[in-house]
């Protein structure tokens, strides 16, 4: 009988120290340099409470986290007794909003001073991307395409077994399709059969997802479909050579950045071809948000039930003299010294070229996501840290809530679009994405009030990821100078 239990007990703990919800005795080694709250019972009191889901910010709430869940949320004044072994937190003058559900993430980063010849090249963030991540309140991450998929899919392993911190990866095949045919680390199609036997042999690899690519044609992308749907899973897209409405048509779940990529109002456009110098200028000088053409996509993306992923931080970018150099300088010392000086040589042309076409398309596209999630679109976040570096991880999905706001949702709108609307694609509103009972303590403690104002979500003070507590500074501490380098 005592070895039946025993086995029992371990058995037990076991599916403790698997399961999500870590209790503090089972916050693994590796983790405990990063965590400063770990009791398996505690209570967060007399916070504001931005539940996710859009609705009004509610003062001086009590929130109960238990074996990594969210048990309670009440109010503080109710007086009621606390759980048996409780460890309080008072927490007042502070807000809560749940972890941030990063929609367009990526674990790679572009090379710094790849010289005036050299091509295009992507460094994998293996240290620095996952706690960058987590310690900007993202706690859940799709990689939204991979340069190494192999690396991904071990990173997702590490972190899930709790030797590495990091948030919770949704991993992204490799890209199906190509740059135009100047990025060496990406696959170039060479027809339909390769996009379905691509697909096929990811998902059996275990991504649960697939990002299609700039250069794919409309033959291409049809096989990634419906290889990707027999299979359960979704494909999301950069689109240049498929214009938005035909990749509606032909089954695509998701469309990234926004009508900024959208070829298919450039006049003569041919068809399975990507003019995408052309297609940018023409959007900023001609297109109309409010014209009939956009309108009829917008309602045509809506009613094909494709969601839209906002990118804005990674727009901003090439706008002169955009975002404020206040706003670079948080980022700046995890930037490796040569990642910074290229960003800062870079902004530097932007800013002498003074191209007003970039300002042009920024505002366009914020104005085209406005009047998609009116028409009743399902709209998510995510930073894209790619480009010609300067957009983080963590920080830029931060500076992309702020963009939303600016774009005209209020703070709560914007919070919602970054939180729920991202659980809600990946169809798992029912554990993250909000802030009620029952879901996981995925939970992001911000001090002061971002639904008032909303650069508040840059003072990240705590950040929970299945109740435990993970402390930002010293997450971002351990990874000084590594962006840009690994």
């Amino acid at each position: 009988m005592a070895s039946v239990l025993n086995v029992l007990r371990l058995t037990a703990a076991a599916g403790l120290l698997s399961s999500a919800a870590m209790a503090s005795a089972q916050v693994p080694a590796a983790l405990k340099p990063y965590v400063s709250e770990d009791a398996p019972v505690l209570v967060l009191m007399h916070v504001r409470v931005i539940d996710g889901t859009g609705a009004a910010a509610a003062e001086d709430q009590r929130i109960d986290i238990e074996g990594g869940k969210i048990a309670r949320v009440q109010s503080a004044k109710l007086r009621n007794a606390f759980p048996p072994n409780a460890k309080i937190l008072d927490l007042s003058g502070k807000s809560v909003i749940p972890g941030l559900v990063g929609m367009h993430e990526h674990l790679f980063y572009t090379a710094p001073d790849r010289g005036k010849d050299g091509l295009p090249f992507w460094i994998e963030m293996i240290d620095s991307g996952p706690r960058l991540y987590l310690a900007g309140g993202v706690t859940t991450a799709r990689t939204a395409g991979s340069m190494e998929p192999y690396t991904d899919l071990s990173l997702k392993k590490i972190i899930d077994q709790g030797e590495k911190p990091g948030p919770k990866l949704r991993i992204t095949g490799p890209y199906i399709g190509d740059l135009l045919g100047i990025a060496p680390q990406l696959h170039s199609l060479s027809n339909p059969e390769d996009a379905g036997r691509t697909v096929d042999y990811w998902a059996a690899e275990g991504v649960t997802s697939f990002k299609a690519y700039m250069g794919i044609k409309p033959e291409e992308l049809k096989a990634a479909v419906e290889h990707a749907h027999a299979k359960g899973l979704k494909i999301t897209g950069h689109l240049c050579a498929v214009g938005f409405r035909e990749a509606a048509a032909i089954g695509i779940d998701n469309l990234e950045h926004g009508i900024v990529v959208d070829t298919e109002f450039l006049p003569g456009k041919k068809p399975g071809v990507c003019p995408a110098k052309e297609a940018a200028e023409d959007f900023a000088k001609n297109v109309d948000i409010e014209s009939a053409p956009v309108q009829e996509m917008i309602r045509d993306l809506v009613s094909h039930h494709v969601a839209v992923t906002s990118t804005l931080a990674v727009f901003e970018i090439t706008v002169p003299n955009r975002p404020a150099m206040s706003k670079m300088l948080r980022a700046k010392e995890a930037l490796s010294p040569q990642g910074w000086s290229t960003y800062l040589r870079i902004r530097a042309g932007i800013a002498e070229d003074n191209n007003p076409f970039s300002a042009a398309s920024l505002k366009k596209e914020m104005q085209f996501e406005r009047d998609f999630v009116k028409a009743g679109g399902l709209l998510m976040a995510g930073c894209d840290p790619t480009s010609f570096g300067g957009v983080l991880p963590g920080y830029g999905d931060q500076r992309g809530v702020e963009l939303l706001v600016e774009a005209g949702f209020t703070p709560l709108e914007a919070i919602h679009i970054a939180t729920q609307n991202g659980a809600v694609y990946l169809g798992e509103s029912g554990q993250i994405g909000s802030i009620a009972a029952g879901k996981a303590a995925d939970i992001v403690v911000i001090a002061g009030n971002p639904a008032q104002n909303i650069e508040d979500i840059e003072n990240v003070q705590l950040v929970f990821k299945d109740g435990v507590g993970f402390d930002p500074a010293k997450l971002t501490q351990s990874v000084q100078g590594l962006v840009g380098q690994r």
